[in-house]
Protein backbone atom coordinates (compact mmCIF):
# COMPACT_ATOMS: atom_id res chain seq x y z
CA UNK A 1 0.00 0.00 0.00
CA UNK A 2 1.39 3.54 -0.75
CA UNK A 3 1.78 5.75 1.73
CA UNK A 4 0.51 9.36 1.60
CA UNK A 5 3.25 12.11 2.42
CA UNK A 6 2.80 13.75 5.54
CA UNK A 7 2.91 18.01 5.10
CA UNK A 8 6.02 19.14 6.44
CA UNK A 9 6.06 21.11 9.75
CA UNK A 10 8.32 24.12 10.27
CA UNK A 11 8.40 26.74 12.48
CA UNK A 12 8.56 30.15 12.21
CA UNK A 13 11.72 32.25 10.67
CA UNK A 14 10.30 35.63 10.33
CA UNK A 15 12.94 37.42 13.00
CA UNK A 16 16.06 34.62 11.98
CA UNK A 17 18.53 35.70 9.28
CA UNK A 18 18.61 34.06 6.29
CA UNK A 19 20.95 31.35 6.60
CA UNK A 20 21.75 31.34 2.46
CA UNK A 21 21.02 34.24 0.66
CA UNK A 22 21.34 34.30 -3.17
CA UNK A 23 21.13 38.31 -4.79
CA UNK A 24 20.92 38.62 -8.54
CA UNK A 25 22.37 35.29 -9.87
CA UNK A 26 22.96 35.43 -13.35
CA UNK A 27 24.83 32.12 -15.56
CA UNK A 28 25.98 32.25 -19.09
CA UNK A 29 26.98 29.54 -20.84
CA UNK A 30 29.45 29.73 -24.29
CA UNK A 31 27.18 28.33 -27.29
CA UNK A 32 29.93 28.92 -29.60
CA UNK A 33 30.27 31.84 -32.13
CA UNK A 34 30.35 34.29 -29.45
CA UNK A 35 26.91 33.34 -28.50
CA UNK A 36 25.84 33.09 -25.14
CA UNK A 37 22.94 31.13 -23.34
CA UNK A 38 21.44 32.52 -19.91
CA UNK A 39 20.68 30.27 -18.09
CA UNK A 40 19.93 32.23 -15.02
CA UNK A 41 18.71 36.00 -15.04
CA UNK A 42 18.76 37.80 -11.77
CA UNK A 43 17.37 35.31 -9.41
CA UNK A 44 17.42 36.28 -6.12
CA UNK A 45 15.97 34.23 -2.74
CA UNK A 46 17.04 33.34 0.82
CA UNK A 47 16.23 30.01 3.28
CA UNK A 48 16.09 30.50 7.11
CA UNK A 49 17.01 28.37 9.10
CA UNK A 50 15.57 24.89 9.30
CA UNK A 51 13.03 25.96 6.70
CA UNK A 52 12.78 24.07 3.41
CA UNK A 53 11.92 25.63 0.47
CA UNK A 54 10.89 24.86 -2.81
CA UNK A 55 12.40 25.36 -6.14
CA UNK A 56 9.67 24.35 -9.22
CA UNK A 57 10.58 24.21 -12.95
CA UNK A 58 10.92 22.27 -15.58
CA UNK A 59 14.12 20.60 -17.62
CA UNK A 60 16.33 23.51 -18.70
CA UNK A 61 14.11 26.32 -16.10
CA UNK A 62 17.71 27.17 -14.49
CA UNK A 63 16.78 24.86 -11.42
CA UNK A 64 19.30 22.53 -10.91
CA UNK A 65 22.20 25.54 -12.50
CA UNK A 66 20.78 27.63 -9.18
CA UNK A 67 21.92 24.47 -6.82
CA UNK A 68 25.13 23.52 -8.52
CA UNK A 69 26.41 27.55 -8.48
CA UNK A 70 25.46 27.05 -4.51
CA UNK A 71 27.63 23.89 -4.28
CA UNK A 72 30.55 25.44 -6.47
CA UNK A 73 30.29 23.19 -9.56
CA UNK A 74 29.27 25.69 -11.15
CA UNK A 75 30.63 29.88 -11.91
CA UNK A 76 28.55 32.49 -11.67
CA UNK A 77 28.61 34.70 -14.17
CA UNK A 78 27.52 37.82 -11.51
CA UNK A 79 25.97 38.14 -8.30
CA UNK A 80 25.79 36.72 -4.61
CA UNK A 81 25.55 33.52 -3.20
CA UNK A 82 26.15 34.38 1.01
CA UNK A 83 26.00 31.23 3.65
CA UNK A 84 25.71 32.26 6.91
CA UNK A 85 27.18 35.67 6.66
CA UNK A 86 30.28 34.94 4.58
CA UNK A 87 30.32 35.15 1.05
CA UNK A 88 31.18 31.80 -0.75
CA UNK A 89 30.45 32.73 -4.55
CA UNK A 90 34.09 32.42 -6.10
CA UNK A 91 35.29 30.05 -2.57
CA UNK A 92 38.38 28.59 -3.58
CA UNK A 93 38.55 24.61 -2.90
CA UNK A 94 39.81 24.44 0.20
CA UNK A 95 37.18 26.76 1.16
CA UNK A 96 34.92 24.58 -0.48
CA UNK A 97 36.08 21.84 1.68
CA UNK A 98 35.02 23.47 4.82
CA UNK A 99 31.74 23.92 2.99
CA UNK A 100 31.43 20.26 2.80
CA UNK A 101 30.32 20.41 6.50
CA UNK A 102 27.68 22.66 6.01
CA UNK A 103 26.59 21.96 2.95
CA UNK A 104 25.07 18.84 1.07
CA UNK A 105 23.93 17.70 -1.04
CA UNK A 106 21.15 14.85 -2.92
CA UNK A 107 21.06 13.53 -5.90
CA UNK A 108 18.29 12.63 -8.00
CA UNK A 109 19.92 9.02 -9.09
CA UNK A 110 20.26 6.99 -6.49
CA UNK A 111 21.98 4.14 -8.33
CA UNK A 112 25.05 6.39 -9.58
CA UNK A 113 25.53 8.13 -6.71
CA UNK A 114 26.76 5.19 -4.69
CA UNK A 115 30.15 3.88 -5.87
CA UNK A 116 28.92 0.29 -5.70
CA UNK A 117 32.82 -1.28 -4.89
CA UNK A 118 32.31 -0.23 -1.66
CA UNK A 119 30.38 -0.96 1.23
CA UNK A 120 28.21 1.34 2.89
CA UNK A 121 29.93 1.53 5.81
CA UNK A 122 32.79 2.82 4.03
CA UNK A 123 30.62 5.28 2.26
CA UNK A 124 29.39 6.48 5.46
CA UNK A 125 32.91 6.68 7.09
CA UNK A 126 34.08 8.39 4.17
CA UNK A 127 32.60 12.31 5.18
CA UNK A 128 33.24 11.24 9.09
CA UNK A 129 37.39 10.90 7.83
CA UNK A 130 37.02 13.84 6.18
CA UNK A 131 35.51 16.28 8.54
CA UNK A 132 38.64 14.73 10.90
CA UNK A 133 36.41 12.39 12.85
CA UNK A 134 39.13 9.67 13.15
CA UNK A 135 38.25 7.24 16.13
CA UNK A 136 36.38 3.70 14.33
CA UNK A 137 34.39 3.06 17.45
CA UNK A 138 32.55 6.43 17.07
CA UNK A 139 32.33 6.66 13.83
CA UNK A 140 30.62 2.92 13.67
CA UNK A 141 28.26 4.11 16.60
CA UNK A 142 27.11 7.51 14.55
CA UNK A 143 26.79 5.53 11.18
CA UNK A 144 24.57 2.39 13.40
CA UNK A 145 22.48 5.58 14.55
CA UNK A 146 22.17 7.10 11.27
CA UNK A 147 20.91 4.09 9.30
CA UNK A 148 18.55 3.77 11.88
CA UNK A 149 17.46 7.26 11.69
CA UNK A 150 16.89 6.57 7.73
CA UNK A 151 14.86 3.42 8.39
CA UNK A 152 17.69 0.97 7.50
CA UNK A 153 18.41 -2.33 9.00
CA UNK A 154 21.45 -2.88 11.28
CA UNK A 155 23.24 -4.81 9.14
CA UNK A 156 23.33 -2.63 6.02
CA UNK A 157 26.85 -1.17 7.16
CA UNK A 158 28.50 -4.48 5.56
CA UNK A 159 26.47 -4.88 2.48
CA UNK A 160 26.74 -2.93 -1.00
CA UNK A 161 24.55 -0.47 -2.49
CA UNK A 162 23.80 -2.87 -5.44
CA UNK A 163 22.36 -5.35 -2.72
CA UNK A 164 19.34 -2.64 -2.00
CA UNK A 165 16.23 -1.50 -3.73
CA UNK A 166 16.52 2.06 -5.27
CA UNK A 167 14.26 3.46 -2.48
CA UNK A 168 16.99 1.91 0.02
CA UNK A 169 20.01 3.48 -2.07
CA UNK A 170 18.24 6.83 -1.55
CA UNK A 171 17.59 6.63 1.73
CA UNK A 172 21.82 5.65 2.25
CA UNK A 173 22.54 8.80 0.08
CA UNK A 174 20.34 10.98 2.51
CA UNK A 175 22.02 8.90 5.49
CA UNK A 176 25.14 10.47 3.94
CA UNK A 177 24.14 13.71 3.21
CA UNK A 178 23.57 14.28 7.13
CA UNK A 179 25.88 12.21 9.21
CA UNK A 180 28.15 15.20 9.54
CA UNK A 181 25.09 17.58 10.65
CA UNK A 182 25.27 19.88 8.19
CA UNK A 183 23.17 23.46 8.10
CA UNK A 184 22.13 23.10 4.45
CA UNK A 185 21.31 20.22 2.26
CA UNK A 186 19.98 20.61 -2.11
CA UNK A 187 18.00 18.10 -2.40
CA UNK A 188 18.39 17.77 -6.84
CA UNK A 189 15.29 15.93 -7.75
CA UNK A 190 15.80 13.38 -4.64
CA UNK A 191 12.69 11.10 -5.44
CA UNK A 192 11.68 12.01 -9.50
CA UNK A 193 13.63 8.39 -9.87
CA UNK A 194 11.95 6.39 -7.45
CA UNK A 195 8.18 4.51 -7.77
CA UNK A 196 5.00 6.78 -6.85
CA UNK A 197 4.77 4.50 -3.38
CA UNK A 198 8.18 4.89 -2.49
CA UNK A 199 8.21 8.81 -3.27
CA UNK A 200 5.88 9.23 -0.23
CA UNK A 201 8.42 7.44 1.86
CA UNK A 202 11.21 9.35 1.18
CA UNK A 203 9.44 12.57 1.19
CA UNK A 204 8.28 11.47 4.80
CA UNK A 205 11.91 10.73 6.15
CA UNK A 206 12.67 14.12 4.70
CA UNK A 207 10.34 15.71 6.76
CA UNK A 208 11.51 13.94 9.77
CA UNK A 209 15.24 14.87 9.27
CA UNK A 210 14.94 18.37 8.84
CA UNK A 211 12.76 18.69 11.87
CA UNK A 212 15.06 16.61 14.00
CA UNK A 213 17.70 18.22 13.09
CA UNK A 214 16.41 21.32 12.46
CA UNK A 215 18.01 21.09 8.64
CA UNK A 216 17.53 24.04 5.82
CA UNK A 217 16.42 21.86 2.72
CA UNK A 218 16.36 23.76 -1.07
CA UNK A 219 14.16 20.97 -2.61
CA UNK A 220 14.40 21.13 -6.19
CA UNK A 221 11.67 19.12 -8.39
CA UNK A 222 9.92 19.84 -11.33
CA UNK A 223 6.46 18.41 -9.73
CA UNK A 224 4.59 21.31 -7.44
CA UNK A 225 2.36 18.19 -6.19
CA UNK A 226 5.69 17.28 -4.80
CA UNK A 227 7.30 20.05 -3.12
CA UNK A 228 4.09 21.06 -1.50
CA UNK A 229 4.13 18.06 0.76
CA UNK A 230 7.99 19.06 1.92
CA UNK A 231 8.01 22.99 1.64
CA UNK A 232 6.86 26.02 3.66
CA UNK A 233 7.52 28.39 0.42
CA UNK A 234 7.95 27.40 -3.00
CA UNK A 235 9.39 29.61 -5.84
CA UNK A 236 8.22 28.93 -9.69
CA UNK A 237 11.55 29.17 -12.15
CA UNK A 238 10.61 29.95 -16.16
CA UNK A 239 13.74 30.54 -18.33
CA UNK A 240 15.90 31.12 -15.88
CA UNK A 241 13.99 34.07 -14.11
CA UNK A 242 11.40 33.65 -10.82
CA UNK A 243 8.01 34.03 -11.74
CA UNK A 244 5.56 33.22 -9.03
CA UNK A 245 6.62 32.87 -4.86
CA UNK A 246 4.46 32.12 -2.00
CA UNK A 247 3.40 30.13 0.59
CA UNK A 248 4.06 26.10 -0.56
CA UNK A 249 0.14 25.42 0.09
CA UNK A 250 -1.11 28.94 -1.72
CA UNK A 251 0.76 28.62 -5.03
CA UNK A 252 -0.53 24.83 -5.10
CA UNK A 253 -3.66 25.75 -5.02
CA UNK A 254 -4.48 29.18 -6.45
CA UNK A 255 -0.97 29.52 -8.52
CA UNK A 256 -1.02 33.54 -10.01
CA UNK A 257 1.37 32.88 -13.24
CA UNK A 258 0.19 30.90 -16.35
CA UNK A 259 3.44 28.80 -15.92
CA UNK A 260 2.49 27.84 -12.71
CA UNK A 261 -0.77 26.73 -14.13
CA UNK A 262 0.58 24.66 -16.69
CA UNK A 263 2.91 22.87 -14.00
CA UNK A 264 0.33 21.44 -12.27
CA UNK A 265 -2.10 20.49 -15.26
CA UNK A 266 1.12 18.76 -16.80
CA UNK A 267 1.06 16.57 -12.71
CA UNK A 268 0.35 12.84 -13.81
CA UNK A 269 -2.68 11.36 -12.60
CA UNK A 270 -3.52 7.36 -12.18
CA UNK A 271 -6.53 7.71 -14.28
CA UNK A 272 -6.10 7.61 -18.17
CA UNK A 273 -9.02 9.37 -18.83
CA UNK A 274 -8.64 11.95 -16.45
CA UNK A 275 -4.89 12.06 -17.48
CA UNK A 276 -5.66 12.72 -21.03
CA UNK A 277 -8.38 15.47 -19.91
CA UNK A 278 -5.29 17.05 -17.72
CA UNK A 279 -2.68 16.44 -20.46
CA UNK A 280 -4.83 18.67 -23.29
CA UNK A 281 -5.49 21.27 -20.78
CA UNK A 282 -1.71 22.07 -20.41
CA UNK A 283 -1.26 21.86 -23.74
CA UNK A 284 -3.70 24.46 -24.09
CA UNK A 285 -2.51 26.64 -20.93
CA UNK A 286 0.68 26.79 -22.90
CA UNK A 287 -0.85 27.76 -26.09
CA UNK A 288 -2.81 30.35 -24.94
CA UNK A 289 -0.10 31.92 -22.92
CA UNK A 290 2.59 31.42 -25.72
CA UNK A 291 4.54 29.53 -23.49
CA UNK A 292 7.40 27.56 -25.14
Amino acid sequence: MSQEPRPALHAQHSAAPALLQVHDLHVHYPQGRGKMFQALKGVSFSIAPGETLGLVGESGSGKTTIGKVILGQTPATSGQVVFDGQDITRASRAQRRLLGRDIQVVFQDPVGSLNPSRTINDTLAEPLLAAGHRNRGENADRIADILHRVGMPPDTAQRYPGQFSGGQRQRIAIARAVINRPRLIVCDEPVSALDLSVQAQVLNLLNELQSSLQLSLLFISHDLSVVRHVSRRTLVLYQGQIVEQGEAAQVHEAPQHPYTRALLAAAPLPHPLLQRQRREQWRAARAQQGLV
